[in-house]
């Protein structure tokens, strides 16, 4: 799992690639503390070259949602693969976490709340 994270504007974006399992969610959970830590107005995850996700992974995002509240951040994950959106969907996480189709489509959405 690659992990990359980069300030833009007002955003504060992690891209994903690879696998997010057990060994790879602490990474995410650290690049998660640190967007947070950098108080932007909004975390926008890539998903586009995320390959795989496990329990542990979609974890790290829940948890991580609550602090998130508590400094008036939001979390949008964008350019989802089907594959992975149909995890979130099954599970109910497509209601939790606002999913769009791309960076701009994601900037928009966390600009207007």
């Amino acid at each position: 799992m690659e992990i990359q994270a980069a300030n833009e504007e007002h955003y504060h974006i992690i891209a994903l690639k690879g696998d997010l399992d057990a060994s790879s969610s602490i990474k995410l959970d650290t690049a998660l503390e640190n967007a947070i830590l950098a108080n932007q107005k909004a975390i926008l995850i890539d998903c586009k070259l995320l390959d795989y996700i496990s329990s542990p992974g979609i974890g790290v995002l829940t948890s991580r949602l609550d602090d998130c509240e508590t400094k008036n951040i939001s979390i949008v994950l964008f350019a989802m693969s089907e594959k992975i959106y149909n995890v979130f969907k099954i599970l109910g996480l497509d209601q939790l976490l606002p999913i769009k189709q791309s960076k701009e489509d994601a900037k928009l959405y966390a600009h207007d709340l």
